[in-house]
């Protein structure tokens, strides 16, 4: 079987629509489609603006957009670096098991270490053992003792009182 040739380069403007699929076809495989509002236009200032909070990576295959790693500068008060914290990495059905997430994984891991992170973090969903499975190979640990807190949409704004 021939791996299928596939290439990374970071985002431009022009892969907006195409990052704004994958996202949604993230939020679907993920099963949280009710709160994902992604849109070219949403995604536009947050990447390309004129204070970018985050960067994204694509992969292509067949002369499209096929995967893409969205990641953001964080920072560690215990070690007194940045790191590097990867939101959403994604890849097409049709194109796993080729080297493409191990691909990203390891462009932002050199990323990390160019920039001199002291770490490079990410999340995943407790009921993913693929992706536990896959990045526990890469050599990733995966933390038990975490848990994420999260306040948004009302909930947020009622805090913010």
């Amino acid at each position: 079987m021939t791996t299928p040739a596939f290439s990374l380069r970071p985002a431009e403007r022009r892969d907006l629509p195409a990052i704004t699929a994958l996202i949604r076809e993230l939020a679907e495989f993920e099963r949280l489609s009710h709160v994902c509002q992604a849109t070219p236009e949403a995604l536009e200032p947050h990447l390309f603006g004129e204070r970018p909070v985050a960067e994204a990576v694509v992969a292509e295959g067949g002369g499209e957009v096929i995967g893409f790693a969205l990641f953001f500068t964080n920072f560690s008060t215990f070690m007194a670096r940045p790191g590097l914290y990867l939101e959403d990495l994604y890849v097409q059905p049709a194109w796993r098991g080729h080297g493409i997430g191990q691909a990203l994984l390891e462009h932002l891991g050199a990323l990390a270490v160019e920039r001199g992170c002291g770490r490079f973090e990410w999340s995943v969903l407790d009921w993913n053992e693929n992706a536990i499975g896959f990045y526990r190979r890469m050599g990733a640990t995966v933390l038990p003792d975490w848990r994420i807190c999260r306040v948004s949409g009302e909930a947020l704004q009622r805090f913010a009182r």
